[in-house]
């Protein structure tokens, strides 16, 4: 019998490379002073901030993303002292980020093993590969779609609502802390996600036949194959 029953994937910084690398490309691009997008992210996304902040009401849709770009480029400073251009802002500090195609893999292989995989994501106004994710993955549960957000309890309750599996046969991975403590919170098993691989290993301790290494595609088996 398998330990979990379901596995729900965090989209970003999990299903794609890290947030961060794609952040620090725009940082440097728009020549704005890293200490100032800082400042603002603790103030709008720490533990501590009280609720309702701009980054709140983005992930539940109560803002729109040209208000949180206007409400962002007020607060950052460039290396010149020129006002940032609030135009497209969130597109700009997003446009690094790609989908990993290892973390996709995996998800397939669970599927493939008879794994429930869901995606739990909260917005920033993103534009998800839906056609890549709705085959894949079900449900999807997109907070500025459902007007909640992690690492509140009615986001995860809802999703394991929709997957019909009680909490502690339900494991959800996510980079964030605070959302992995949110899921634990409400019973579910929860992963700190690093990277691809330390997230398979992990998993393959929970899902019999799960393999600790991406699986070779069909064409590496035949490349091998005429080597040998």
């Amino acid at each position: 019998m398998t330990t979990v029953e379901a596995v729900v994937f965090d989209y970003g910084g999990v299903l794609t490379g890290p947030v961060r690398d794609s952040i620090a490309a725009w940082l440097q691009a728009d020549g704005i002073r890293p200490e100032s997008f800082s400042r603002t992210l603790k103030s709008w996304l720490s533990r501590d901030a009280e609720d309702g902040t701009p980054v709140h009401r983005l992930e539940t849709g109560e803002l729109t993303v040209d208000e949180f770009d206007a409400l962002l480029a007020a607060e950052l400073v460039t290396v010149h002292g020129a006002p940032v251009e609030p135009v497209g802002v969130l597109a700009r500090l997003f446009a690094g980020m790609r989908p990993d195609p290892a973390m996709f893999e995996l998800a397939g292989e669970l599927r493939d093993l008879g794994i429930r995989v869901a995606l739990l994501s909260n917005s920033w106004g993103n534009t998800y590969p839906r056609e890549r994710i709705d085959p894949l993955f079900d449900p999807v549960v997109i907070s500025g779609e459902v007007g909640l957000r992690k690492p509140l309890a009615p986001i995860y309750r809802l999703t394991l609502e929709l997957l019909g599996v009680p909490p502690e046969r339900a494991l959800f991975v996510d980079d964030a802390e605070p959302n992995v403590l949110g899921a634990r919170a409400v019973g579910m098993q929860a992963l700190l996600h690093t990277d691809a691989g330390t997230t398979r290993a992990a998993l393959a301790d929970l899902v019999p036949g799960l393999s600790r290494r991406p699986l070779p595609s069909p064409t590496t088996i035949t490349h091998d194959s005429k080597r040998s």
